[in-house]
This record gives C-alpha cells, structure tokens and sequence, in this order.
C-alpha cells in the first residue's frame, strides 16, 4: 500500500511540481530577455486648443462658485 501510496501519487506529483517550475523560470527569463531592449516612448500629448473638439473627447472644467 506505502509503495503504491509513494510510485502512483507522490512521485508523479513531484515531478509535475518540478517541470511547472521550470517552465514559469523560464517564461520569466524570456519575458526579462523581451523587455530587456525595450524601451517605452512616452507619447507626446499636444494641447488642443477649446474650439477645437471632436464628439466624444474629455472637456476639462472648472466650477464656478456664486
């Protein structure tokens, strides 16, 4: 029973464990190799002017106290 218990389920469980660990230490170091050389641009914004709107854009605001 103690021998099947250790060859049927902790064994395979074991090296399961190992195989998923090795590959996320992988994935981590290829995405680390990716991002190595990339280098992210920050987009210029421009400021539009207040006529100058499409349907839809975010209008910022003030509110005016009486």
């Amino acid at each position: 029973m103690l021998y099947r218990l250790v060859f049927d389920f902790i064994i395979p469980v074991y090296r399961t464990t190992k195989k998923v660990k090795r590959g996320f230490r992988e994935m981590n170091e290829r995405m680390r190799q990716h991002t190595e050389g990339f280098t992210p641009e920050k987009p210029q914004v421009e400021k539009q002017k207040s006529g100058d709107t499409k349907p839809g854009d975010y209008i910022e605001f003030e509110e005016l106290k009486d």
